[in-house]
């Protein structure tokens, strides 16, 4: 490898890619198409940067395996970036195997890291767990040990594991002050910052108050029985219910949480649960055949007592009863959560993320468009979204499944 191909990827290292293009950016060698792109993918070009590694892969010959696999590495990692979560991991993986196999145990890890990655963000935690734990970041240099502490603390956010997450968060923060790269530690204090912005917001006897993650983790802890709108779940400590796919359930078990230890008038129940404002005696009806199922399903956990005017919550075990609710009430919350993370997402890759359909993504997509609240840029499947952070609103972390697990 010629001095200057040397002097640019040691410039790509640090984080200074005009340094690495001011070396290479006339040659159209392989090695050179493949350093240009992961500059413009640090510049944040990605379209061009994605065209340039896949020119690379081709440039390299069949005899030059291990320059091919950094290839469908770096355009995993650019795929990531642009949120193109449907890449194939196959592809990735095979390219990890040729790079452990021929001793390049750096990019074999960073292989390894982007798949966890994919899995983290795609709410399959259990699997990316396992795969992250075949990794020892003893071994590795600054950056991915920041990067591999980074998805440890990604790991724990969404498992309520705060403790965890700011011992992660901490040796995150000095990996990245060894690596000295600019892009890494504001990704570092961006993680740090949605650890300190409120996760929810407490309903309880007419009260409410914003919660820190580590105060939702105490909640969850507490014994109280908590009436999750977050996850769409009602819980203790002990037991968990789930009313993902009952929002009618929900509804009647948030407004009984909202109104504890009071009942709700069965007019009320109407109107928060099917939405209507006068409730006639068909609706009635409807009503007391939902609060029976609901009383059925949250029977390990409380009862639904009928009273003159309405129904009430009575816990079995709990001595307290509250609502954990979203910082900010939004319908299409779940989309909206995954931009505010600054990057660029296609339909495709929010379905995926969200465990929706694409369908049901591009309408949620359309009504906060036409709010105001997000922005497309592109046509067709190049059609991205964005939107700038919203107050208040901190990410997806409190999300209903896939988050739950695989």
């Amino acid at each position: 490898m010629d001095s200057l191909i040397t002097a640019a990827a040691r410039a790509l290292a640090a984080g200074d890619p005009l340094g690495a293009l001011n070396r290479v950016a006339l040659r159209d060698d392989a090695p050179a198409l493949a350093l240009r792109g992961i500059a413009m993918a640090q510049l944040g070009d990605l379209v061009r940067a994605k065209a340039l590694v896949r020119s690379a892969a081709r440039a390299f010959g069949p005899k030059e395996a291990v320059a091919r696999a950094r290839c469908v590495v770096a355009e995993a990692e650019i795929a990531f970036a642009s949120r193109e979560l449907g890449w194939p991991a196959k592809a990735l993986d095979a390219a990890r195997s040729t790079l452990q196999a021929h001793g390049d145990r750096v990019n074999a890890a960073h292989a390894r890291h982007l798949e966890v990655r994919r899995l983290l963000l795609i709410g399959r935690l259990d699997a990316a767990e396992r795969a992250l734990a075949l990794l020892e970041p003893a071994s590795l240099p600054p950056t991915l040990q920041a990067v591999h502490e980074l998805i440890v603390v990604g790991i724990a956010m969404r498992r309520l594991q705060t403790r965890t997450a700011r011992a992660a968060l901490a040796r995150a923060e000095r990996g990245a002050r060894l690596a000295g790269i600019p892009a890494l530690a504001a990704e570092v204090e961006s993680a740090s910052l949605v650890l300190n912005t409120p996760a929810a917001r407490l309903i309880a006897r007419g009260e409410e108050r914003l919660l820190l993650l580590d105060d939702v983790e105490a909640l969850l802890a507490s014994g109280a029985l908590v009436v999750d709108a977050c996850r769409h779940v009602v819980r203790d400590a002990r037991t968990v219910v789930s009313l993902a796919k009952r929002p009618v359930l929900l509804a009647l078990a948030r407004a009984l949480g909202e109104a504890w230890p009071a009942d709700v008038s069965r007019d009320a129940l109407v109107a928060r649960a099917f939405r209507l404002k006068r409730a006639d005696e068909s609706l009635r009806a409807r009503l007391r055949v939902e609060v029976g199922r609901l009383r059925a399903l949250l029977r390990t956990l409380a009862g639904v007592s009928a009273t003159k005017r309405g129904f009430a919550l009575v816990p079995l075990r709990a001595g307290e009863v509250v609502v954990l609710a979203r910082p900010v009430e939004e319908r299409h919350a779940g989309v909206l959560g995954f931009l505010t993370d600054g990057e660029s997402w296609s339909s495709s890759a929010l379905a995926l993320a969200l465990g929706a359909s694409q369908r049901t993504v591009q309408r949620s997509l359309d009504a906060l468009a036409a709010a105001g609240k997000v922005q497309a840029f592109g046509r067709g499947r190049a059609r991205r979204w964005t939107t700038p952070p919203v107050p208040g609103f901190t990410t997806g972390l409190l999300l209903p499944a896939p988050f739950a697990g695989d």
